[in-house]
């Protein structure tokens, strides 16, 4: 596709089932993954666990509220428990830090935010186009506030969810791969021509 990250070139993207990913200092490549991993809200798993957390109510979600701040706590170097050391960090680039801050001020891209008290704990941002949601990145300090962000996610009016590639975690919570040309027909259909935000 080639090109930058202006809003209108990243709505067409998105549209045509196409996303950017690379790292700080590369040129910016598009992805459109064969098989491409996605969520139907009605078919998210909830663990026991998970549900335990969402009745003790003690995360408190908003939407919209901080998107760059949950931009930036996505790209932040995580704790790999398992090596107990940190990740070096995310390929969410400065570039795209004020890409998506431009996409969200024109209504397009939107954030999930879990707070204790007046801290944010977890979040997820993403695109919505029609009545899908393509999502970007997720993050989570204290345990399931990011699978919190996503249950409210699915409580939302979307038909499909985007989630790029595969990953355990996702999978975990319902996620499957889906053949390419599966995932644009789903596209034809959850997105207008013309959908605005």
């Amino acid at each position: 596709m080639g090109g930058d990250l202006e809003p209108s070139r990243l709505l067409f993207a998105y549209r045509n089932g196409i996303f950017p990913w690379y790292s700080e200092g590369e040129p910016i490549l598009w992805w459109s993954p064969n098989p491409r991993m996605v969520l139907f809200p009605r078919e998210m798993k909830i663990s026991r666990s998970l549900r335990k957390t969402l009745r003790r109510g003690r995360l408190r979600v908003t939407h919209d509220r901080c998107f760059s701040t949950v931009m930036r706590e996505c790209a932040a170097p995580r704790m790999n428990h398992r090596a107990r050391e940190r990740d070096a960090g995310t390929w969410i680039t400065g570039e795209m830090l004020n890409a998506y801050t431009r996409l969200h001020e024109l209504g397009y891209a939107h954030s999930v935010e879990c707070w204790t008290g007046e801290n944010l704990v977890g979040g997820l941002y993403g695109v919505a186009i029609g009545r899908t949601f393509f999502g970007e990145s997720m993050f989570s300090r204290v345990r399931d506030a990011s699978k919190v962000a996503l249950v409210e996610l699915c409580r939302q009016d979307y038909e499909l969810i985007d989630c790029q590639v595969p990953s355990e975690h996702l999978m975990r919570l319902g996620a499957k791969g889906i053949p390419r040309d599966a995932f644009l027909t789903l596209l034809s259909e959850c997105i207008p021509s013309e959908a605005s935000p």
